[in-house]
């Protein structure tokens, strides 16, 4: 098993950046790829983006070019820096592992919300 603990949500104005923080605990090996995936009021989850652990990266086209996703390794912990936030950037934003070709995650953290005012 894997444990997945998010923090870093909050409530910022449009145009304002957050960074999200998550880190895993646990059976480790299990897994090569860390990421996020954000539900709005309403919608399907989606995926934001993801990491491999040999820093492959993908991302959702609505956030390409305003968020950056990131690991740090040593401390089994992936970031998620939003910049230039929108108020359809308004969701719970999920921390998932899992493996990266496959796009398959096994692992779920709890949410963290984030909500962007106009």
């Amino acid at each position: 098993q894997v444990q997945l603990v998010e923090s870093g949500g909050g409530l910022v104005q449009a145009g304002g950046s957050l960074r999200l923080s998550c880190a895993a605990s646990g059976s480790i090996f299990s897994i090569n790829a860390m990421g996020w995936h954000r539900q709005a009021p309403g919608k399907q989850r989606e995926l934001v983006a993801v990491i491999s652990s040999g820093g492959r990266t993908n991302y959702a086209d609505s956030v390409k070019g305003r968020f950056t996703i990131s690991r740090a390794n040593a401390k089994n912990t992936v970031y998620l820096q939003m910049n230039s936030l929108k108020p359809e950037d308004t969701a719970v934003y999920y921390c998932a592992a899992g493996d990266y070709d496959s796009a398959h995650m096994r692992y779920w953290g709890k949410g963290t919300l984030v909500t962007v005012s106009s």
